[in-house]
């Protein structure tokens, strides 16, 4: 299933950026704005030169191509199943290197703790995290029963976010969870477990029953429940937004500031350069602060669905 992308109407100037960005399309959120901050600089400066009317206009149009580039976007890989194909997406990339990450870190970090007994500072680094999550997310919530059942699955949905998020920082990657899709898959599986999890203790009568409150009119009850099963949706698709804006919002500032200096750069030519300065300091301070948003997103995801989850199953906790 070959993916559409559509593009916005090429002037001179945005051609040029265009092309560039074309040869550098590897390259992810911000770092692409550097790329071609030259031969933008270098375009714009000739559009002023010859006092073309749509000088502003074509300067207006890379902040498209920039935005263009916190799209995911295919890698020319597809998989074949016959009938339907799959075109791979970069993003996808990054999703697996995420897991193998994870293997490559805990598997060992397990092994050397059985084998030697003490831990290095990597494994108390890590060791940390764990440690909270079970504490003082989890067993507070779902008892010592429920932690001993679910801890397994939000460590992993907790590792697994933060490291797409923070692999998404990183020049030349893409981050996976400023996609609607990812994030949408991850609330599914949030719902999944809530649902599954609610008729495992109810049964699936009693967890449908649930929803309904005690001693309510009978003209009431088909309303009501149409009202509860909205709510019960409600909760993954918060899910899919937060975690989705969050991430995809920081890189738009990013590439904002940075698209400041090329817009500026087709009404005043070279001296867009001092520009750069406060741009590029406030893009390198939202940076920094999408480092702490990565970890505040998976955590802030893990525990609203170790919530929603224990609702679902005790609602009357």
């Amino acid at each position: 299933m070959e993916r559409l992308q559509s593009k916005p109407p090429r002037t001179a100037l945005g051609s040029l950026v265009g092309k560039q960005l074309e040869r550098s399309e590897t390259l992810g959120g911000a770092w692409a704005s550097v790329a071609v901050a030259p031969v933008f600089l270098q375009g714009a400066e000739q559009a002023v030169h010859a006092g073309g009317a749509g000088a502003k206009e074509e300067t207006g149009n890379v902040f498209l191509y920039l935005f263009q580039h916190v799209i995911p976007h295919g890698t020319g890989l597809k998989i074949d199943f016959g009938a339907v194909q799959f075109e791979v997406l970069n993003i996808q990339f990054f999703q697996v290197l995420a897991v193998v990450l994870m293997f490559l870190l805990f598997f060992p970090l397990v092994g050397r703790l059985r084998k030697e007994g003490k831990m290095g500072w990597l494994s108390r680094v890590f060791s940390g995290f764990v440690l909270y999550i079970r504490d003082e997310m989890v067993k507070p919530i779902m008892g010592e029963k429920g932690t001993r059942v679910f801890l397994p699955y939000f460590l992993f949905v907790f590792f697994f976010i933060a490291f797409q998020n923070l692999l998404g920082l990183i020049p030349h990657s893409a981050t996976a969870t400023a996609s609607i899709f990812v994030t949408g898959a991850l609330a599914a599986t949030t719902l999944v477990m809530m649902i599954g999890g609610g008729i495992f203790t109810q049964g699936f009568l009693g967890f449908w029953k649930g929803l309904i409150p005690h001693g309510l009119p009978a003209p009431l009850v088909p309303l009501l429940f149409i009202v509860e099963i909205i709510g019960l949706l409600a909760k993954p698709f918060a899910l899919t937004v937060r975690l989705f804006a969050n991430m995809l919002a920081g890189h738009f500032v990013v590439l904002s500031f940075m698209g400041l200096i090329f817009y500026a750069a087709g009404g005043i030519g070279k001296l867009a350069y001092g520009v750069a300065v406060p741009s590029v300091g406030l893009a390198v301070f939202i940076m920094i602060i999408e480092g702490f948003v990565a970890l505040l997103q998976a955590y802030i995801f893990t525990y609203l669905s170790i919530l929603f989850i224990q609702m679902s199953m005790h609602p009357d906790h």
